[in-house]
């Protein structure tokens, strides 16, 4: 950076400055700098600090011409991209500072890919020699070149690609009211609000039940507050909590539980949809209109319902998502009628079933109040009929407490009360069809789950206050004068439903699921949420399920299923997928009976809880440098604790259910690590590995040695593992394969191509000692001498007290016919050995180590056999279009015998 307070040279004399050189790198700048000397002078660029904050630019008198198509009055040039001519990523500029040409790249996922990935192709980075040699050219650089480095918009690598899809295929992106939080609260509320929700209030009481929904929404919270970390840690594509886990735990747990998870919310559409037919059956009941009888109806119902289903999801993510909102508006107003039902008094009939609004009126006050030690003198003599507040109140306090009957219990309502809190993860599962996943699955998700929480809240409080727990609906069964009520509300408020004790009754939070409608102030507007609830779920589980088996097929985890990856459409519909969905959901509907498939899904979506829990905790714990994610509120051992509440609750609603869930995961991922897929998502486990390995190393510095835990740890000189492969087994004969052994090379020759040869080969030789299970590391040098390289790797090999101290190599055959220096390098290598104080092992064969000219015929015979395979792929090909029609099919056969006759003559040069 040169620095220059002459008059003449800067126009702004403020002693203060920050000083930058711009440098063109056009070709009309090499002239002139070549033409004239004083050129190769960089203008010099000020920042004053000025109240204008302007860019002030100083020129030389004759240079100034030469910046005049850039800056115009003081401010600088836009280019076509709009970019401002000091982003060193994108315009033609570069800042100099310090001397040294800076150009940063973006970093772009294009070349970090996995090799195998099917996301797209994975590209070579360049190489710290490769932008010094770009800037030594010093070419002209266009504003069009600076795309390959970044593009407009500031996106990079899949991110634009992926933008580049959606402009081209007509791809439909959702916000995050409707992508994420309209779909996630129908999914929440589904069947349970309006079907099951009384009557788990009837029997864990208003008390419990209150516990039961927190406990399930302190589940759904953890779960919500790992999902937003984790979707925020880096660009999302499609397969929701599929995609959250394998990219966090690799694919051994993600292929696992996305497996479950697609079939949990393929039997969740089972769920819903039968919820749906207990409610049309009950409607058919009230009218004798049963079909056949009521469990077959449910099942044709079911079926029929699910067939609609279908239809609307094929006919695309849009049409889908326009059905939701519609859905969702019918939901909220069902909802606010049962909410003005409870303050409407009710009539006689509805008394009769149960049901006695917040107010009512009592009978015989007297009797009762003598009862319950009150004061009757405040009371009017005509005590019958008076308004009495408080006694809605007693039906509060009679419902407080649990009932549990039938053999029910706290964890099996748990159980079936906990699929309704299970939509959670709805938004995140058409992650691929959000326009920002990073913003919209927390933002969504967390206020979803506050909302629905807060209904389930009051829904279940105020159907409990208001509506006792059994009832004959008999407009007869009325109190009479001198009855002992022995502390029943119902009693109290003029009704005797005590012959429900000893025979079922058909009314009452215990014993009719249908007691929202009958609460509310129009009851047709509940069966329209009923309606609304269970088919707005079944839908998006009916998509979730798809969608997310997509994902799990698109990466090629279990290659059987690969069938299913393939997509229809702009927006990439999974058609196979839904028909499979179709088939498992009308599998479930033929059991017919909700309580009976909730607590199996339940464990499903519990297992997928508690491993996106301990994927956030993983991460935190693996410190990786990759985990950054943006979404700050959430904590790694609060994560942790989310893991575990969700096993335990696993086993405490149904522990051999659990067992089984487990036992089907640990045989998925024992598959999966079996078959070893070539993927590579960078997951924690790598990050914990590496961590470990550290920690493990550094201890092992403090141990000291002794001759009982000698271990020989070797550098053995095989050059490229595979040519002398016959070494390297030696040294494994008497290392056990537990020592330290490092397969050496040295490359010696220019620099350059040296270099550049090692670092293509580098990952090809430690593959290839993997693959053939070989315990050992591969390093290369380059050096100026084999013996110097040897030194090198003598002085510079392992790490703390992983230190190689045994030098392995063969025994030199052609001593005889090499020259005095190479004799002499090969003996200086012996004695630099022992210099450093290692052992040397010798190695002798009759027939030597050296197998490369083996490899090179083995080689070129693979190449000629590839050459003989793409040749029969041409004829077959040719073959084929002979049978094609018309003068396009003659000119398709004309270009194919022109290549084939041209590839011939090219081979013989």
């Amino acid at each position: 950076m040169s620095m220059n307070n002459s008059p003449n040279i800067f126009l702004d004399s403020s002693p203060t400055r920050f000083q930058v050189n711009v440098i063109n790198e056009s070709h009309d700048n090499t002239v002139l700098s070549q033409g004239d000397p004083d050129l190769q002078h960089h203008e010099e660029t000020s920042f004053a600090d000025e109240s204008n904050n302007r860019l002030r630019i100083s020129y030389r008198p004759r240079n100034r011409e030469l910046y005049d198509n850039f800056f115009q009055n003081g401010d600088a040039a836009k280019t076509d991209g709009s970019l401002h001519p000091y982003d060193t990523h994108s315009n033609t500029y570069y800042l100099k500072t310090f001397g040294h040409n800076t150009m940063d790249v973006v970093p772009k996922i294009d070349y970090y890919r996995n090799t195998g990935s099917i996301s797209g192709v994975k590209m070579n980075r360049p190489s710290l020699m490769d932008i010094h040699e770009q800037l030594a050219k010093n070419i002209a650089v266009t504003s069009g070149t600076a795309d390959k480095f970044t593009n407009a918009d500031g996106t990079t690598g899949e991110e634009a690609e992926h933008k580049e899809e959606q402009i081209k295929g007509g791809f439909v992106k959702f916000g995050w009211v409707k992508g994420v939080l309209v779909r996630c609260m129908l999914n929440i509320w589904g069947v349970m609000l309006f079907i099951r929700l009384s009557w788990i209030v009837g029997q864990a009481g208003i008390g419990l039940g209150v516990i039961i929904i927190l406990l399930a929404t302190m589940v759904t919270s953890i779960t919500g507050l790992s999902t937003s970390a984790i979707a925020t840690n880096g660009f999302v594509r499609g397969g929701g909590a599929y995609y959250l886990i394998s990219r966090s735990l690799g694919p051994e747990f993600g292929g696992s539980i996305g497996l479950i998870f697609a079939f949990a919310n393929a039997v969740a559409v089972a769920m819903y949809v039968v919820g749906f037919a207990e409610t049309v059956v009950e409607l058919l009941k009230s009218s004798n209109a049963i079909m056949v009888d009521e469990t077959n109806d449910i099942r044709i119902i079911g079926a029929i319902t699910v067939v609609i289903l279908l239809g609307i999801s094929v006919a695309g993510m849009e049409w889908e998502a326009k059905a939701q909102v519609i859905l969702l508006i019918i939901l909220l107003i069902a909802i606010a009628n049962f909410f003005i039902g409870t303050v409407i008094p009710s009539n006689n009939e509805k008394r009769a079933r149960g049901f006695f609004s917040y107010q009512g009126k009592c009978f015989f006050c007297v009797d009762y109040l003598d009862q319950h030690k009150f004061d009757s003198s405040i009371w009017p003599e005509n005590s019958t009929h008076i308004f009495l507040p408080p006694f809605a109140a007693s039906i509060f306090a009679e419902n407080f407490g649990p009932d549990f009957r039938d053999g029910e219990g706290f964890f099996s309502v748990f159980a079936i009360f906990f699929p309704a809190a299970t939509g959670i993860l709805a938004g995140a599962n058409i992650s691929g069809d959000l326009e920002d996943p990073q913003g919209a699955i927390p933002k969504g998700t967390m206020l979803a789950i506050l909302i629905t929480t807060i209904a389930y809240l009051a829904v279940g409080i105020c159907v409990a206050a208001c509506v006792v727990r059994d009832a004959t609906g008999n407009l007869n069964d009325t109190v009479v004068s001198g009855m002992n009520c022995n502390g029943s509300s119902a009693c109290a408020l003029g009704y005797d439903f005590s012959s429900c004790r000893t025979e079922p009754c058909g009314y009452g939070l215990m014993n009719n699921f249908q007691v929202m409608s009958m609460v509310s102030g129009f009851g047709p507007l509940i069966t329209a949420g009923i309606f609304s609830a269970t088919l707005s779920s079944a839908l998006a589980s009916l998509v979730s399920a798809p969608k997310v088996f997509q994902a799990l097929c698109k990466d090629n985890i279990y290659r059987a299923l690969h069938f299913f990856a393939k997509g229809v459409g702009k927006n990439n519909e999974p058609i196979r997928g839904y028909i499979l969905t179709f088939f498992i959901a009308m599998a479930f509907i033929l059991i017919a009976e909700l309580n009976t498939i909730a607590p199996i899904i339940s464990n499903f979506f519990l297992a997928s809880y508690a491993l996106i829990n301990f994927s956030c905790f993983h991460a935190s714990y693996a410190k990786s440098p990759g985990w950054r994610p943006a979404f700050k509120y959430y904590n790694m051992w609060v994560s942790l604790f989310g893991a575990l509440l969700c096993c335990g609750v696993m086993f405490v609603i149904n522990w051999w259910a659990a067992v089984i869930t487990y036992a089907i995961e640990l045989f998925l991922y024992i598959y999966v690590t079996y078959k070893k897929p070539e993927v590579n998502w960078g997951s924690s486990a790598q990050a914990l590995c590496y961590v470990d390995a550290i920690d493990t190393a550094l201890k092992l510095t403090t141990i000291d040695d002794h001759v009982k835990n000698f271990r020989p740890q070797c550098i053995v000189l095989t050059g490229g593992p595979m040519t002398r492969p016959a070494l390297l087994d030696i040294t494994h004969s008497f290392t056990k394969n537990n020592g330290l052994c490092i397969c050496c090379e040295v490359y010696t020759g220019p620099r350059k191509l040296c270099v550049t040869e090692m670092n293509r080969g580098m990952a090809t030789k430690q593959a290839w000692l993997t693959k053939n299970k070989r315990k050992a590391f591969y390093a290369a040098v380059a050096a100026d001498s084999f013996r110097e390289g040897v030194k090198s790797l003598l002085q510079a090999s392992g790490l703390g007290r992983m230190r190689p101290n045994t030098l392995v190599l063969g025994f030199k055959k052609d001593w005889r016919d090499a020259t005095a220096v190479e004799v002499e390098n090969y003996m200086g290598i012996i004695h630099d050995a022992f210099d450093f104080e290692f052992g040397v092992i010798i190695a002798r064969i009759s027939q030597g180590f050296d197998i490369s000219q083996v490899l090179q015929v083995q080689e070129e015979l693979k190449k000629l056999e590839q050459e003989r395979q793409a040749l029969e792929a041409t004829i077959k090909d040719s073959e084929f279009e002979e049978g094609n029609c018309g003068i396009r099919g003659f000119f398709r056969k004309a270009t194919k015998l022109n290549i084939t006759k041209a590839t011939p003559r090219k081979g013989t040069f």
